[in-house]
């Protein structure tokens, strides 16, 4: 085969192939690892959180943190503390906010936050009381918090205005951010209709980059009775996982996997695994 030759067969080899991509912070890399070799993609919103959409306040939020860090930090969920860290890997600070997360008071809502935490080589300072709004309440009614500022890390869209509202009754300055909101209704409709075009043998291939991805499929078809067509219709697929931590995940549920990369756990050498696939079912 000529140098031309392989560079068309490149561009048409996954022609007739339709793939299922949940999406990922590098969607668009993936589908164009994928349309350029001829695929058909079916975009599929798999994540039940996602970052906030307007970065720019976060962004705000983390700068001003950086530079004056505030006297508490309270933070509700380990997801968010996650996420406020990818804002700040994305805005070139993570390390000035972590090297600011020393010098504050973190005040966790429960386990799952100082797990976070701990990651990243820090730990909580205090506990709430019970992993709840009031548990972390009854815990600050031992802090004397008039005029001090206490950043807050909200979850999802909601204000949490029982605290907000308790700051300000303490004469507390308080410093909400929401790094993160929660995927809306539709994108549930969206995952079922993938559910059924998987049974209907309309999907051909279907990826996994990370493990709440299938997390959130199973959680789908279980609150829909659907689990039986989920796993029935990825049998009819081939199902590509990005490494062996996803590959583990998706066999311990019982999903075959067809391809996944030897060595390099990236985006394009999944897809040139699926390449190989395809070249060797057609020779």
């Amino acid at each position: 085969m000529d140098i031309e030759q392989g560079e068309q067969d490149s561009a048409t080899v996954l022609s007739g192939q339709v793939v299922a991509v949940p999406e990922t912070r590098q969607l668009d890399i993936l589908v164009e690892l994928l349309t350029n070799r001829g695929a058909t993609v079916r975009r599929v919103p798999l994540v039940s959180i996602l970052d906030a959409p307007d970065a720019q306040p976060i962004e705000a939020w983390l700068r001003n943190f950086i530079a004056s860090p505030p006297d508490y930090l309270i933070v509700l969920t380990g997801e968010g503390l996650r996420r406020l860290l990818g804002f700040a890997q994305r805005a070139d600070c993570e390390a000035a906010f972590i090297d600011a997360l020393t010098k504050v008071c973190k005040i966790c809502r429960g386990p799952k936050p100082g797990r976070a935490l701990k990651e990243i080589g820090l730990k909580p300072d205090m506990l709430g009381k019970a992993p709840t709004t009031p548990g972390i309440i009854e815990a600050l009614e031992e802090l004397a918090l008039g005029g001090k500022r206490v950043a807050v890390q909200l979850y999802g869209e909601e204000p949490n205005l029982l605290l907000m509202n308790y700051l300000q009754g303490r004469a507390a300055i308080g410093i909400p951010v929401a790094p993160y909101i929660y995927a809306p209704r539709a994108d549930e409709d969206k995952v079922l209709e993938l559910i059924e075009a998987l049974a209907r043998g309309e999907i051909t291939m279907m990826t996994f980059t990370s493990q709440p991805q299938y997390a959130r499929l199973l959680d789908v078809a279980k609150r829909h009775d659907k689990v039986a067509q989920l796993h029935e219709g990825l049998t009819r697929v081939h199902v590509a996982a990005i490494g062996p931590v996803v590959a583990a995940q998706l066999r311990e549920a019982g999903v075959e996997i067809a391809v996944m990369p030897e060595s390099l756990f990236f985006m394009k050498p999944m897809v040139t695994e699926l390449v190989k696939l395809v070249r060797r079912s057609n020779p």
